[in-house]
């Protein structure tokens, strides 16, 4: 089969097309046709070994322990292993696993839900990992109620395209911060205003937000706490700015040390890739309540310039690699 392979860490110029032998799946994996790959934010991090947490966290200390680059996916179940009950050969599917930049791969039964029927394979494969960090942030961190005021930093990109749309969903008032460039696409995902950052300071306007999703994390807290209503929730889900050795996580540990003496609620967000959170995000585009934002779809053989693209930071919305 074709696949999307790296022997080393570094730019999206280690990545190559080559010709390798299909995965063996456990017990517990179905073997997928994949017909589409998202490429989200981690593809690059794990292409590049960067921040270097990323390779002490299992990914490999001095070369990538998973070869085949990609994680978000959608397909068709060609094969099902001996324990796996909830799939059969020819379900249409959409999850996580490693290495989908592929003509197949091996995923984990608990990874994967049935695709959603209104939406094609590449719509449905950038939904996974983005999808469940903004369902996640909005709904168990920031506990979004209607007729919340929510500010979503960042919501012209992956996770904020998402987070627009699901926080209309919860019945909030959606303020979306974004560039010149993206001002379009956060209008017409419903958004009821937008700001654009390279024009005005958000933490400026008079109006203060009951929840706070940042997903930019280039701002300082005291500048998102002056946006921050004093009982209200600041949730930072990530962002590319960090040392090269921690990344972004050198947040958290400022926000942990002050939380707990504040009113405000200060929270950072792991997300958890989870069946279930899979299924209500299908159910939820199936009616309706999201259309994922494709920005730009690729062939296998030009991932590498899909990876590319994402890790400049200049897509709107999601990008998606097509097999």
């Amino acid at each position: 089969m074709k696949a999307i392979v790296q022997d080393k860490y570094g730019s999206a110029d280690v990545l190559e097309l080559r010709d390798i032998d299909p995965p063996v799946i456990a017990a517990d994996e179905v073997l997928l046709e994949v017909r589409a790959a998202g490429v989200e934010p981690g593809v690059w991090h794990l292409m590049t070994g960067l921040p270097y947490l990323v390779r002490v966290m299992g990914y490999g200390l001095t070369k990538p322990k998973y070869p085949v680059r990609g994680r978000d996916v959608a397909g068709r179940v060609e094969a099902v292993g001996a324990n796996v009950t909830r799939f059969e050969p020819g379900d249409e599917v959409f999850g996580t696993c490693e290495g989908s930049f592929a003509e197949y791969a091996a995923a984990r039964e608990d990874k994967l839900a049935l695709k959603p029927a209104n939406l094609s394979f590449e719509e449905a494969a950038v939904i996974p990992i983005s999808g469940m960090t903004a369902l996640q942030a909005l709904r168990d961190k920031g506990r979004v109620q209607p007729g919340n005021k929510v500010l979503i930093i960042g919501a012209g990109g992956g996770v904020g395209t998402f987070a627009v749309q699901l926080a209309k969903a919860f019945g909030a008032e959606v303020t979306g911060v974004c560039s010149t460039t993206k001002v379009a696409l956060v209008e017409s995902i419903g958004a009821d205003h937008v700001i654009d950052y390279t024009r005005e300071d958000f933490a400026a306007r008079a109006g203060k937000y009951d929840v706070i999703i940042d997903n930019a994390g280039n701002r300082s807290l005291s500048q998102l706490r002056r946006a921050l209503a004093p009982d209200g929730t600041l949730v930072i889900v990530g962002g590319e700015e960090g040392g090269a050795w921690v990344g972004p996580a050198d947040r958290i540990v400022p926000v942990a040390l002050m939380s707990p003496f504040m009113k405000q609620r200060l929270l950072t967000l792991m997300s958890m890739e989870r069946q279930d959170d899979l299924r209500a995000l299908a159910e939820m585009a199936e009616s309706g309540k999201f259309t994922p934002a494709v920005d730009r779809r690729y062939p296998l053989v030009e991932a590498p310039d899909a990876v590319r693209h994402v890790g400049e930071g200049h897509a709107r919305g999601k990008v998606v690699v097509t097999i």
